[in-house]
C-alpha cells in the first residue's frame, strides 16, 4: 500500500516515498537560494544524506553542508553551525537527520539572526519574545528517523556543554515551513534506533494522553498516534523495508510531537537527566522508565489508561496496558532496568535534582517532589 498524502498541519508536510525530489522545490518555496545542509556526523557520508544534496546542486541551489552536531546537540556546535550558515552566506536551513540533526538545525536558522545568547530564549514565561523575528532563517525540515517529532515542533532541546543539563529552547518561528516526510530515509535505520525512536513517539502519545491539562485536539491526536506505534512499530523492527510500517511511524512521530503540546511527564523528565549525564539513547531511555512511570501515575490515569486500552484494542483495562508496554518492550529488545543500560544509582540525588527542574515534570499527573521523584528512580534500577 503506497502512501501518499499532502497535509498543512501543523505545517507544511509531504508525506510519501520518494518525496525528498521534491526537496529543492521546498526551499524555493520558502525563498531560499543558498541552503545550508545541517546534520549529525553519522550521516553526513550517508547516500540519504548525499542524495539530499544531489537534488539541492542539481536545481542550482548549491551543496553546502554543516554535520559537526553531537548527539546531545550542545551550544559549542551551535556557534560553530551560525558561523558555517554566516560565513557561507546562506539565508535558510534544511534540517536533516534525527532528532540532534534537526533540532540543532531549527537552532542554527534561529540563531543567525539573534545578538542575544541562545539561554535568553529558554522555554520561560514569554522569553521567545525577546527574538529579532526579521533574523530567524526559513527551515525545511527532512526527518530521518520517526521518533523525536522535531520536525513539526517548534522547540529546540540544546545540551550546556558545562551543566550537562538540556535546556528546550522555543520560538513559534522552529516550527519548519515545509517538512519533507519521506519513509524510504527511515529504511536504513538499525533496529536498534527503530525501536529507540518508536519508543519515544509512543512515550509523546502516552505522556500527552496522559496529562491533566485540557487540550482534547492533542488527546485525540495522541490516541491514535499510540494506535499507529501499536500496529506498525513490530512490523517496521522485523522488517525495515516495509514501507507501510515505515511510513506510519513517521506519522505516528509527528503526531506525537504535535500533541505533546499538551504536556510530557516523568517519563521525560526522568530520561532527560540520565541522557545528559550518561549520553543514553533518549527513546530508549524513555522506554525503560516507562513501566515504573505507568505505576507511578496509576492512581491519577488508571481511568484514562483504561479508555485508552480499549481503543488499542487491549483488554483488561490499566493492567491489560501496562502488560502491553511491557511485551511491546521485550519484544523491541529494550533493557529490563537502568541497571541493565549500564547505569549505576550513584548519582541519584544529582539525577532527583534535575529531574524535578526539568521542564516536563510539570505535566506530570501526579506532582513530583524530592522525595517521591527519588523513590521513582529506584524503582527504575
Amino acid at each position: 500500500m503506497n502512501i501518499v498524502a499532502n497535509w498543512s498541519y501543523p505545517t507544511a508536510i509531504k508525506m510519501g516515498r520518494g518525496r525528498i525530489k521534491e526537496l529543492a522545490d521546498a526551499c524555493k518555496s520558502l525563498g531560499m537560494k543558498k541552503p545550508l545542509l545541517v546534520t549529525d556526523r553519522g550521516l553526513a557520508s550517508m547516500a540519504i544524506t548525499q542524495g539530499a544534496l544531489d537534488v539541492l546542486e542539481e536545481a542550482g541551489l548549491g551543496r553546502a553542508i554543516f554535520a559537526d552536531v553531537d548527539p546531545n546537540p550542545n551550544e559549542k556546535n551551535l556557534e560553530a553551525g551560525v558561523k558555517a550558515f554566516k560565513d557561507g552566506g546562506h539565508d535558510g536551513v534544511v534540517a536533516f537527520g534525527g532528532g540532534s540533526g534537526l533540532d540543532l538545525g531549527k537552532c542554527v536558522a534561529f540563531m543567525a539572526g539573534q545578538t542575544r545568547p541562545v539561554w535568553d530564549f529558554e522555554d520561560i514565561g514569554d522569553w521567545w519574545t525577546r527574538a529579532n523575528v526579521e533574523g530567524i532563517a526559513p527551515i525545511v525540515a527532512v526527518p530521518t528517523t520517526a521518533g523525536t517529532g522535531s520536525e513539526v515542533g517548534r522547540a529546540s532541546v540544546i545540551t550546556n556543554s558545562q551543566t550537562h543539563v538540556k535546556k528546550i529552547i522555543f520560538h513559534p518561528k522552529f516550527l519548519p515551513g515545509v517538512v519533507i516526510a519521506d519513509p524510504e530515509l527511515t529504511v536504513g535505520m538499525p533496529k536498534m534506533i527503530t525501536a529507540g525512536t518508536g519508543m519515544d513517539a509512543f512515550a509523546h502519545c502516552l505522556e500527552a494522553y496522559s496529562s491533566p491539562f485540557y487540550h482534547p485536539m492533542s488527546q485525540g491526536i495522541a490516541l491514535e498516534g499510540m494506535r499507529l506505534v501499536k500496529e506498525f512499530l513490530p512490523r517496521a523492527y522485523a522488517d525495515g523495508t516495509d514501507i507501510e510500517a515505515r511510513t506510519n511511524m513517521m506519522a505516528a512521530a509527528a503526531m506525537g510531537a504535535v500533541a505533546f503540546q499538551k504536556g510530557l511527564g516523568a517519563i521525560h523528565s526522568l530520561s532527560h537527566p540520565i541522557g545528559a549525564v550518561y549520553n543514553t539513547h533518549h527513546g530508549m531511555t524513555n522506554a525503560v522508565v516507562m513501566p515504573p512511570v505507568l505505576r507511578f501515575n496509576r492512581a491519577e490515569i488508571e481511568e484514562k489508561i483504561a479508555r485508552a486500552a480499549a481503543y488499542l484494542g487491549i483488554a483488561g483495562g490499566f493492567d491489560g496496558f501496562y502488560d502491553y508496554v511491557l511485551a511491546l518492550r521485550a519484544e523491541l529488545g529494550v533493557p529490563d532496568n537502568l541497571s541493565a543500560m549500564g547505569i549505576k544509582p550513584d548519582r541519584i540525588d544529582e539525577l532527583t535534582a534535575m529531574a524535578i527542574e526539568d521542564p516536563s515534570c510539570g505535566g506530570n499527573p501526579v506532582k513530583m517532589t524530592f522525595e517521591n521523584t527519588k523513590a521513582l528512580f529506584l524503582e527504575c534500577f
